[in-house]
């Protein structure tokens, strides 16, 4: 059957079916029944395509966002299908994050729609429990994303007025088209690794890994470990090197903000949310600068000068988070963790820096962060950038892009702000879905 006659004859089928509970109820099973009926009923004689029409949302990237928005849909009984690259749900927290690794703000700000932690969690959970909270999560809202399935390419179908999504698996004959009113990109932020380019560094002679590959400390004892990057994560590496018995640097090549996770017995992130009810970003700056020097000391004393613009609007400018310490600077104070500036290049183990500075060291670690990947896979230049792969409107209203395109998770705002986008969308996608005739059941 051409893929036009089957659209019509599933337009016309799904009106009947969309709100029947068994057909919602087995929309989600593991064994993917529904998705198999399709396949065989669009699958053409001359062409080993398969066409899968759907009812509801396509979401690329079963991540929190991806749970969060299929979570928000399911609840207002629309359903949606989750595509994912790798083999498990939240695969960043599961396969590319180190074992230390906690939330970095209080668990009542990282909670997910319509379901909060566990009440005997601890205010910081673990990646451990977070990961469990994932699971239970999808558990709970009865959502079974398609695992193994890489979204080559998504574009939208002007002949059929579909958004058009193509995967492929690790079988030579699973290569499927999935056809959808409404295309969801939760593939976030860090989909892809970040790697510098400064010279020689593919010639190091020792380890060189991404943070992405980094799990403990424990095989660098008694190295000279450097580490490439200040933020949240380089930070909190060295901390976990110096735990093991190495002897990391960090390399800081910009300013930093760097606050205690918690000022005046509270939480800096809530205790920033509080202030910013009452009194201006720049001035709610100036609080949390003020504070952080008492307790602190001056950080430009051990390399790590600050911005000339606050923690707060930092962040709303450039979206770069201040690091929130949890026991490294103590450690650089003390010397345990050394502060170089950049580094200019590397010859065999030995890096220079800008400084003039010549040091060997046995590996390197790069706290170098993430980027989307949007780009590479997505067939639409209105919405996403093509330069860094983000929504091109800015917070808090980069959720919606044209003809059925949403994005979740782009918000530079961590777990909070895909929560409001996802609650945002599902909203959205109602509206249209309450709407049309053609995806509502007819009593």
């Amino acid at each position: 059957m051409h893929v036009i006659q089957a659209m019509d004859a599933w337009r016309e089928n799904e009106g009947k079916r969309l709100n029947d509970s068994f057909f919602l109820q087995n929309y989600h099973q593991k064994d993917d029944s529904y998705n198999k009926e399709s396949i065989r009923s669009t699958t053409t004689a001359s062409n080993t395509e398969e066409y899968v029409p759907l009812p509801g949302p396509i979401i690329v990237g079963a991540g929190p966002s991806g749970l969060a928005v299929a979570a928000c849909l399911k609840e207002k009984g629309i359903p949606s299908l989750i595509l994912e690259r790798s083999n498990c749900i939240a695969s960043l927290w599961q396969h590319k994050t180190y074992d230390r690794l906690s939330l970095h703000l209080p668990r009542k700000f990282c909670q997910l729609p319509l379901m909060p932690f566990p009440s005997d969690f601890p205010p910081y959970p673990s990646k451990k429990q977070f990961v469990s909270y994932l699971e239970e999560y999808a558990k709970t809202f009865g959502i079974n994303p398609l695992l193994n399935k890489t979204v080559v390419s998504a574009e939208f179908d002007e002949t059929l007025g579909l958004w058009r999504a193509r995967s492929i698996g690790p079988e030579k004959d699973e290569d499927v088209q999935y056809l959808s009113r409404w295309l969801i990109v939760a593939t976030g932020e860090n989909a892809e690794i970040v790697t510098p380019k400064i010279e020689g560094l593919t010639g190091f002679t020792g380890p060189v890994l991404h943070t992405s590959s980094y799990k403990s400390g424990r095989l660098f004892k008694g190295k000279r470990v450097l580490v490439i990057g200040c933020g949240n994560s380089g930070m909190e590496v060295c901390l976990d090197l110096c735990g093991h018995g190495a002897r990391p640097h960090v390399v800081v090549r910009d300013t930093v903000h760097i606050l205690p996770r918690e000022m005046l017995g509270q939480s800096t992130f809530g205790l920033s949310m509080w202030l910013l009810k009452y009194l201006p970003v720049r001035l709610v700056d100036r609080v949390l600068l003020l504070i952080s020097q008492f307790m602190l000391g001056d950080t430009a004393r051990f390399g790590l000068k600050r911005p000339n613009v606050g923690p707060l609007e930092l962040k709303s400018i450039t979206g770069k988070t201040p690091v929130l310490d949890v026991g490294t600077l103590s450690k650089i104070k003390s010397h345990d963790i050394s502060v170089r500036p950049a580094v200019t290049r590397f010859e065999g183990q030995r890096v220079e820096f800008v400084d003039g500075r010549s040091e060997e060291f046995d590996a390197v670690v790069l706290a170098t962060g993430y980027k989307s990947n949007v780009p590479f896979w997505l067939k639409d230049n209105g919405m996403f950038s093509q330069k860094d792969g983000l929504p091109k409107t800015p917070f808090p209203n980069g959720w919606k892009g044209e003809r059925g395109l949403y994005a979740v998770g782009f918000t530079k705002r961590g777990l909070m702000g895909a929560s409001s986008d996802a609650t945002r969308i599902a909203q959205d996608v109602e509206r249209c879905w309450n709407n049309s005739e053609g995806y509502r059941h007819n009593n």
